[in-house]
């Protein structure tokens, strides 16, 4: 019988076969250049498809203005009456107009603090009088929703530079916030008050570090403004996040909008000098606190997490 010969692959020794692998695993680190050079990269990257993304929302404005305006000349019956089943569907589309405005306005304010095109006009105003007219513009939503909207005015707030626009701007999100996540019969408040607020430095060190702070001790230098509410409130591990772009709790993924409220609401507070944060637990509500200077001159935006 004819024997059959077989080819045996003889594979390398440990060391050599080490060797390679070391080799091998050397040229796969990157240097610290080309990371340097992949990062600017991809901030590049992410530029260009933001500003891309930002021109199309912005380029979708007017003709969804127009189809708006159509839905309202229509309901107004000036081109003739409507019968009952044309109304529910006229009211149907404002709705899903104004939903949609509302997603392309959140995503032109987040590109243009994204790209540093959204600047702040501080001029002296009433918090007030802003925290008012907010309050005002969302009272009959909460009342349609069975929701209850408390403010009372705090006449101890001084008159002070602050962008009045985009404060109320931060508001109308928070309020929008609990309005989505508070069921019927809850209720929400907002309070503002003087707060002094002490900047840790890290090369200077507070004398007694184990001491809490005696704000009793020196002038207000600051507003603290928050919004409560008794809504089923947020685990403890996502009191962060819930400010990053794009955010989702789990289980709320199908609650409308993109989740750029918070994200919007944490930009404009540090473009204001400030910082935003949350106290919540699960079951007990959430309680959504930001501080803006008196002073904002001293104060430099800052651009990313919480100071």
């Amino acid at each position: 019988m004819a024997s059959v010969q077989k080819n045996v692959y003889v594979s390398p020794t440990p060391e050599a076969g080490s060797e390679v692998a070391a080799a091998e695993r050397a040229e796969e680190v990157a240097s610290p250049a080309d990371l340097a050079q992949a990062y600017a990269e991809l901030q590049e990257r992410s530029q260009r498809t933001t500003n891309a993304l930002g021109s199309a929302a912005h380029d979708l404005k007017t003709p969804l203005a127009i189809l708006n305006g159509y839905v309202e000349l229509l309901q107004s019956e000036k081109l003739g009456p409507l019968n009952p089943r044309q109304r529910e569907v006229l009211g149907d589309m404002q709705s899903s107009g104004k939903r949609l405005q509302k997603f392309i306005q959140d995503f032109l304010t987040y590109s243009a603090l994204e790209t540093g095109g959204l600047n702040m006009q501080f001029a002296a105003a009433n918090l007030n009088d802003c925290l008012s007219d907010v309050c005002r513009l969302w009272s009959t939503r909460f009342q349609e929703r069975g929701l209850a909207l408390y403010f009372l005015a705090n006449d101890k707030l001084p008159v002070f530079p602050f962008d009045a626009p985009k404060l109320e701007r931060v508001i109308s999100n928070l309020l929008e916030n609990s309005f989505k996540f508070v069921p019927q019969g809850g209720t929400v408040w907002l309070h503002a008050e003087p707060y002094m607020w002490e900047r840790r430095v890290a090369a200077q060190p507070p004398a007694n570090a184990g001491e809490r702070r005696r704000h009793d001790l020196a002038q207000p230098n600051s507003v603290k403004v928050s919004v409560s509410d008794t809504g089923p409130g947020i685990p403890a591990e996502f009191h962060q996040e819930v400010f990053d772009d794009f955010f989702r709790l789990p289980g709320v993924e199908n609650q409308e909008g993109m989740g750029l409220g918070l994200a919007i609401v944490r930009r404009m507070v540090q473009g204001m000098g400030g910082k935003v944060w949350l106290e919540s637990d699960p079951g007990a509500g959430c309680k959504f606190s930001f501080l803006i200077p008196f002073n904002p001159s001293s104060n430099p935006a800052g651009k990313g997490k919480n100071r």
